[in-house]
């Protein structure tokens, strides 16, 4: 009876999968990644994802490989140093004035490069033999389905994909005449042949370090089940199941931990029964609904095929109810090693950079996933900001683990003192671009209200009526060591706590809280200016101008993202930026990574130099990137853009060159809407359709033959538009209602 019944359910499971399905449909668009063979390493696989499990498609030996991934795949053990009595700013403080600092990078920052966890953990991989297969004639991804397809030359085809919304992925291989079958293949946790364990946090440590058991593989027929026991509670398990009929085989796989309440064998259970053609139909509907948000259309096509695959990443990692995008996100390592600086939370600026395309690029609810965790997770902060800042109020770990507890490493910038308002202003650009007032007062005023009263209470007003911080920073100038630390306020602290104070003024002053908004706006009026050099460009601090080549730009936040010095006022501001820039260019790009080069387009942008930005956008693409796109930090053309030639992947760069293609297109930070800002002249011919401006203002503008043709802008909320004529160069000003169409034509 009990074989009757498991019969009855895989082949009800059976006609699922195969009922009136031949292939997966797809689109193909222009951007596609298509190669003619599998990639040969893990960092070049062909990226699947839905921002809680992921898949990279890759060759490795002599069988297809999908490597496995989830965000919540983490060791959590809790850091010795990061504790006791002298887990306190005011201990750092004391050797910082006694010049006697090495305690200190022993406590607080060595543990990070020696220790291999807390950090970022992968799950296995799903291969495939080709020993009788052979190798793949093409590979291609459908950026429009997010699926991966992989074809041989007799005709046998395998296509992939991760459900958009499910935590499964699906194989289906047709024209299969070879008795082919998955095989779970589990890291190597436990293995004392295996030679050297060394390694630092950038080349990854060895995960025999982690110190766990081996997991044990559990084959049942058409089934496997992998159970890995991690630190302490903490197990994760990858399950798959498949069935084969005629020449077709079917499966899905699972990563579940046990920070989640599913359980991979019942989610591939349950995605057998509800059949590939099902899950493919939903999957593809959310993605239709993706694209639809915006589209940019460029005359550039290494430009324009960048940014649609940027796009498509950010679709891969990133939901409203998922976590934030870490390094990696759902991309870990798969080489028998932690993934670079341990996958973790850095929010030096590599969160920070992943989400700034959201904004201006009509996805925000994709950006929620961010903030929603920010939010979720004050309780942690706020504990971390009273033991080791000793103050009220609310700052962030500038590295952190999956559940914002602090990591450690160069703590000027790993528990730096003003990056809560770095991490805030995402709160606040969600507000300016959603118009939304219930977010505002519900969440973006009291997230940025905490951190201000911390900011408040860790500085003070010096005897001339100027507030300052007694040690300031400036990521990542003179690493870690003691001359990190800098006397005079860095104009990266300045411009964190200028943007916060002036922000929770105006934040509070749209929430009618006046005795609030004055108190903020006081605060932000007591902060001394920033400091320039001779030149008039912005120094890192007094006496410490910008004069060789450093891959971050914290001297120049206020320029961007935070808008503090901006072209819009005036010719001082406007000064400033060419200063800062022409010092940028001048001392060259010799230390800059991927994320520098898209960060300064990005700058370029905003004073207006749409040439020099698309150019720096162009030797991103074409110098850091590997072949699936992927953001490898060092240059790997060997054109010498930079003497950073090494290769760990993260994602900031890509995100950020996204974010600068949208701000050549579209502007609207000073509360006026401008269509073409910032780009080549040669671009005779662009377009781009539902970009987000601030307000609620979604807009289309199409240019061809060098003039912008037709503008359309749809207010979502109602209020007053302000927006540049391309035509005349007037700011015109529209009373809109919610709903609202304003067209123009020229």
């Amino acid at each position: 009876m009990r074989v009757s019944v498991l019969l009855s359910g895989l082949l009800v499971g059976l006609m699922a999968c195969t009922s009136g399905l031949e292939n997966l449909p797809t689109k193909t668009s222009k951007s596609d990644l298509v190669f003619d063979s599998l990639a040969q390493t893990w960092d070049e696989g062909v990226p699947l994802g839905n921002a809680t499990i992921g898949a990279l498609v890759w060759k490795k030996g002599d069988a297809l490989r999908l490597s496995l991934d989830r965000t919540d795949l983490w060791d959590l053990r809790p850091s010795d140093s990061l504790s006791g009595a002298n887990f306190r700013f005011a201990w750092v403080k004391e050797h910082i004035r006694t010049k006697d600092y090495l305690p200190v990078q022993k406590k607080l920052d060595h543990p990070y490069d020696m220790e291999p966890a807390p950090a970022k953990i992968p799950g296995a991989a799903l291969e495939f033999s080709l020993k009788e297969l052979g190798n793949p004639s093409s590979v291609r991804l459908y950026l429009n389905d997010a699926l991966c397809e992989v074809k041989w030359p007799e005709g046998t085809r395998l296509q992939t994909f991760v459900h958009a919304s499910e935590p499964v992925g699906w194989f289906v291989f047709d024209q299969l005449d070879e008795n082919l079958i998955p095989d779970i293949i589990a890291p190597t946790y436990a293995d004392t042949l295996s030679g050297d364990s060394g390694g630092g946090p950038v080349e990854g440590l060895d995960l025999k370090r982690l110190g766990y058991s081996q997991g044990k593989v559990i084959r049942d027929g058409n089934k496997i089940v992998y159970h890995q026991k991690g630190f302490g509670d903490f197990y994760y398990e990858v399950a798959v199941s498949w069935m084969k009929s005629g020449k077709k085989l079917y499966g899905t796989w699972s990563v579940t931990t046990s920070l989640c309440p599913e359980k991979a064998e019942e989610e591939v259970e349950e995605a057998m029964k509800r059949g590939v053609a099902n899950d493919y139909e939903d999957h593809t509907a959310y993605w239709d609904t993706f694209w639809k948000q915006s589209s940019v259309s460029l005359p550039d096509s290494l430009l324009q095929k960048q940014y649609d695959n940027e796009m498509y990443k950010l679709g891969s990692a990133s939901r409203e109810n998922s976590y934030p995008i870490s390094l990696q996100a759902v991309w870990t390592a798969d080489n028998g090693k932690l993934p670079p600086w341990k996958g973790d939370y850095h929010h030096d600026l590599n969160t920070q950079l992943s989400y700034w395309p959201v904004y201006t690029g009509n996805h925000l609810s994709e950006g929620l996933g961010y903030l929603n965790t920010l939010w979720n997770q004050r309780d942690v902060y706020k504990r971390y900001t009273r033991q080791y800042f000793e103050t009220e109020g609310m700052n962030v770990p500038g590295v952190c683990t999956l559940t914002g507890e602090p990591m450690g490493g160069w703590i000027q910038y790993s528990m730096s003192q003003t990056i809560g308002a770095w991490l805030a202003q995402h709160f606040y650009l969600h507000w300016q671009y959603s118009a939304d007032e219930d977010f505002l007062r519900e969440k973006a005023y009291p997230f940025v209200r905490d951190v201000a009263v911390y900011l408040e209470q860790i500085s003070f007003v010096d005897q001339a009526g100027v507030r300052r911080l007694e040690f300031s920073s400036s990521p990542e100038i003179y690493d870690n060591s003691l001359n990190a630390w800098f006397k005079d306020m860095t104009n990266y602290d300045l411009s964190l706590m200028r943007f916060l104070f002036r922000a929770a003024s105006e934040m509070a002053t749209s929430l009618k809280l006046g005795e609030e908004a004055a108190h903020w706006a006081q605060l932000e009026s007591q902060l001394p200016a920033f400091d320039l050099d001779k030149e008039g460009a912005l120094t890192f601090a007094k006496g410490h101008p910008y004069n060789e080549s450093h891959r971050h730009f914290s001297h120049a936040l206020a320029i961007h993202p935070l808008g503090l010095v901006d072209w819009s006022n005036g010719e001082k501001d406007q000064q400033i930026i060419l200063a800062t820039l022409k010092k940028m260019k001048d001392y060259g790009p010799d230390y800059w990574t991927g994320y520098t080069y898209a960060w300064y387009a990005n700058m370029l942008a905003r004073a207006f130099k749409g040439e020099e930005a698309a150019e720096a956008l162009r030797v991103f693409a074409s110098c850091f990137c590997l072949k699936n796109l992927f953001h490898a930090n060092g240059d790997q053309s060997g054109t010498g853009k930079s003497l950073f030639t090494y290769r760990p992947f993260t994602l900031e760069g890509n995100f950020a060159f996204a974010a600068a293609v949208q701000e050549m297109l579209l502007q609207s930070h000073t509360g006026v809407v401008r269509v073409f800002p910032a780009i080549p002249e040669e671009w005779k011919d662009v377009a781009f359709t539902d970009l987000r401006a601030r307000d609620g203002f979604l807009v289309s503008a199409e240019r061809k033959g060098g003039k912008v043709v037709q503008v359309k802008i749809v207010s979502e909320k109602g209020g007053t538009l302000h927006f540049l004529s391309p035509d005349t160069g007037e700011v015109l000003e529209v009373n809109t209602k919610p709903g609202e169409v304003v067209s123009y034509k020229y």
